[in-house]
């Protein structure tokens, strides 16, 4: 492996001294630079295209997931921070980091570990960050399969109604709670178009409100 070039973002001093000197003890490490908060970090990780950036958090101008996104741009990001909220982490993860520490859950050689393992490619959690992780991943799923359930019941529904196409992007807008004006905005029609495609879709349906019209064409009903 090619030496990995270490960029540090933590507001704290006597973090980033210790991180620095710890890491480039090993031959396989070189720290090219460190910051104090969120905008020095993406400037320097712009400008030096670091193999790894360890970034915190909580910081003062411009805290870490307020620049993550962008920073994965030219590096790999690991956070290193002592906040551990489910909404931090599950937003940091969102953002793009590879690998997240906290505080107080990792020591010395585990984090060499981890900074290797994300210059190659692979993640690298705490416990805590695993477990928002993997509720994460288990509710990404859920939330497709609950789609995909959608999408056979509105087809099942427009197969068994006769929806046409139209009618079927009429639906779908109205579900978005859509008025019949700026559905005709959207679909590049006239009002009194929309009105008599929902007529057709009621009588097809057999409802007689947009409200009932809406929980059957989604499934609630």
């Amino acid at each position: 492996m090619d030496v990995i070039d270490v960029l540090i973002v933590d507001d704290n001093p006597i973090v980033r001294a210790a991180m620095s000197a710890f890491l480039d003890a090993d031959d396989r490490i070189r720290m090219v630079g460190e910051a104090s908060n969120g905008h020095e970090g993406l400037a320097a990780a712009r400008r030096l295209r670091p193999t790894v950036t360890l970034l915190d958090h909580r910081m003062p101008i411009a805290d870490g997931l307020s620049v993550v996104g962008e920073m994965g741009l030219y590096t790999k990001v690991l956070a290193l921070t002592s906040d551990y909220t489910e909404d931090v982490i599950a937003s940091m993860l969102r953002g793009g980091v590879r690998g997240y520490l906290v505080h107080g859950q990792f020591d010395p050689p585990e984090l060499l570990r981890a900074v290797l393992a994300v210059a190659e490619g692979r993640g690298w959690l705490s416990p805590v960050a695993a477990s928002v992780a993997t509720s994460l991943v288990r509710g990404q799923a859920e939330r497709d399969q609950e789609q995909r359930e959608r999408a056979e019941r509105r087809h099942t529904v427009q197969t068994r109604f006769g929806i046409t196409r139209r009618e079927r992007e009429v639906l779908n807008l109205l579900a978005q709670g859509l008025s019949n004006a700026s559905i005709a905005i959207r679909l590049g029609l006239t009002e009194k178009t929309v009105k008599n495609h929902l007529n057709s879709v009621f009588g097809k349906l057999n409802v007689s409100s947009r409200t009932e019209a809406v929980l059957l064409w989604t499934g609630s009903a």
